[in-house]
């Protein structure tokens, strides 16, 4: 055999067995907000239910995020995540439930807790953490919607359910993480059901240093790691996203899934809501056309399968522009990265090919 160096040793190393999973697909969170708004996607002038879609276009996963208690909206409660779980199987897709322990959004900036939580001890918030996941994943089970996969954490960058981004206790952390994972077992019992149990960090230069203070801290009992990319906030580019990918794979012997990523297939806007991902998005390689985005999906896919990773989930291909909106503003602050071109009524693009890659043998 010929001597391999450097990362190319690592990523034989790192190759994901023949036998595990691959994942496919994108985080439909928002789709019954915006059938309630509305929105009517398109695949040949027909419309057509994109849990559907992705199903036919080669996608077997859906991600569904959940809040504890946001009062400030009635979607991605517990209710509203039923309601998606169940879309979601009767397309056929597996189901990866994303916590965000928050009644907001939780992610790489800031980690806050939702508001029963406030002032309880630290033993007290790993037993409420742990206690509102066993609720979530029996009430699921209960009703015959048990997600495939779990999310103890969304972004957990910084310290869990800790509030604005700052120095990790991971004494605090890894409890209140610890505690998590084990409802997520316990319920997985429980139910006498399989689930994959993962945790999720924002960009892939943070993972290595962040998992490595995780097993120090004894956070361990997880089976894959998630990471999110966005070339906009992170230093890496995508053969630096690979590296990252292979490097974990190595270290940590567990499947490394891109669960967040998007580029944008335009930059012009649909609304009054102003666009996340801007020209300060780009890669230069790709332009921000229909035919650039499709590119750079595929190429970033056959990146992370080359480097040893399970899968690939595209973040909100779903939130298009609608009468809603946000606190931001009217419409979608991400319209313009969707899978659905709303310069001709919400046709679907070709950027979903990248749904139907697989690993090369």
């Amino acid at each position: 055999m010929r001597h391999l160096s450097g990362l190319a040793a690592l990523a034989l190393a790192a190759a994901a067995p023949a036998t595990e999973p691959i994942y496919m697909g994108g985080d439909l969170s928002y789709a019954n907000e915006m059938r309630d708004c509305g929105a009517v996607y398109r695949a040949g002038g027909k419309p057509v239910d994109p849990f559907v879609l992705m199903k036919a276009r080669g996608g077997n996963l859906a991600r569904i995020r959940i809040w504890n208690d946001p009062k400030w909206t009635r979607y991605s409660t517990l209710a509203d995540v039923k309601r998606s779980i169940a879309r979601a199987h009767k397309a056929g897709l597996h189901v990866l439930l994303d916590f965000h322990y928050s009644d907001d959004w939780a992610d790489g900036d800031k980690q806050n807790p939702p508001a029963a939580w406030v002032g309880l001890t630290d033993a007290e918030q790993a037993q409420a953490l742990h206690d509102y996941t066993r609720h979530v994943l029996d009430t699921l089970a209960a009703a015959k919607l048990w997600p495939e996969l779990v999310q103890v954490g969304n972004e957990t960058n910084p310290e869990l359910a800790a509030g604005p981004k700052k120095a990790i206790n991971w004494t605090r952390n890894a409890l209140l993480l610890n505690a998590g994972l084990k409802a997520v077992r316990e319920a997985a019992r429980a139910a006498g059901k399989p689930v994959q149990s993962m945790l999720h960090i924002a960009q892939p230069e943070n993972a290595q240093a962040w998992f490595a203070a995780a097993a120090h801290a004894g956070v361990t009992d997880y089976d894959m790691v998630g990471l999110s990319y966005y070339r906009k906030w992170s230093t890496q580019s995508v053969s630096g996203l690979a590296a990252a990918i292979t490097r974990l794979r190595a270290t940590y012997q567990k499947p490394v899934m891109v669960v967040e990523t998007a580029y944008p297939f335009t930059l012009d806007n649909a609304d009054a809501s102003a666009n996340l991902l801007g020209a300060d998005s780009l890669d230069p390689a790709y332009p921000a056309t229909p035919a650039g985005q499709r590119a750079y999906m595929i190429d970033l896919t056959r990146a992370v399968f080359a480097a040893g990773g399970n899968g690939v989930n595209y973040w909100a291909p779903d939130w298009v522009s609608t009468r809603c909106g946000t606190r931001w503003g009217q419409g979608s602050g991400w319209e313009n990265a969707a899978w659905f071109d709303f310069h001709h009524r919400l046709e679907a693009l070709p950027v979903m090919d990248f749904l139907a890659e697989r690993p090369q043998p």
